[in-house]
């Protein structure tokens, strides 16, 4: 993963760019085979396989958002900003680019937690900036069974089989020996909001990374890659609503 951008504003004059993408990660426990900055690598793959494919402007992730549910002292080095924080700072940024010539926004959000993105998109409506958030559910649906993902979505939950994936086919000397013997299944979380994931996990996974490859990683990203075509039509059409 590039920390920093190597574009000069004459290479973004020259691109022209009319939508831009933010990945949105955080910087949380991600059990012991995998890296704190999980969700950040995983938001900023998905963003430049879609620069790969798509006319976006690629902007440089946020890299600490809403990850309270993982604050514990067993589980050192997570980091959490409030929602309140998380969408200013996101509102704050639309407004710049809006400034600079650029009234369309999506949000690549790689952390389930941030739920207050979802509120971002929705009061965009009127603010002269377009927004959306990707992937949704329908979109990650479609990338598992291509990718033929075994685990399901809500037993997946963190640090298993499709993070572990994308890491390694994106970053893989991120990924540390021993995930694949990690497997935690957690299906029951009822107060996981209230608990935090503490109680459900003592090593801080919930999935089975045990499941995770190269490849499986390679056709998760191509599907979402496919699946944001049809964002990028809806944002630069000219009858949008």
């Amino acid at each position: 993963m590039s920390t920093y951008s190597r574009e000069t504003t004459e290479d973004v004059k020259a691109a022209n760019a009319t939508v831009a993408v933010l990945p949105v990660g955080s910087f949380e426990q991600h059990g012991p085979y995998l890296p704190l900055a999980t969700d950040t690598v995983v938001a900023c793959a998905i963003a430049e396989e879609i620069a790969a494919a798509h006319p976006v402007r690629l902007l440089p992730p946020l890299t600490v958002s809403c990850s309270h549910e993982h604050e514990d002292a067993a589980w050192p080095g997570t980091v959490s900003i409030s929602a309140a924080t998380l969408h200013a700072v996101v509102r704050d940024i639309a407004e710049s680019l809006r400034r600079a010539g650029i009234d369309r926004l999506v949000l690549i959000n790689g952390h389930g937690g941030n739920y207050v993105l979802r509120n971002v998109v929705q009061e965009s409506a009127g603010t002269g900036t377009r927004m959306a958030l990707f992937p949704g559910s329908g979109d990650w649906q479609a990338a598992r069974e291509r990718a033929g993902v075994r685990t399901s979505s809500h037993a997946d939950m963190h640090a298993g089989e499709v993070e572990t994936s994308i890491l390694l086919h994106h970053s893989p000397e991120l990924v540390r020996p021993g995930y694949g013997t990690a497997d935690h299944l957690a299906d029951e979380r009822p107060h996981l909001l209230t608990l935090g994931m503490r109680a459900y996990t003592e090593s801080g996974v919930i999935g089975r990374p045990s499941l995770g490859s190269a490849e499986k990683g390679k056709e998760l990203l191509a599907g979402l890659a496919d699946s944001f075509a049809a964002y990028h039509s809806l944002l630069t059409s000219g009858d949008f609503r």
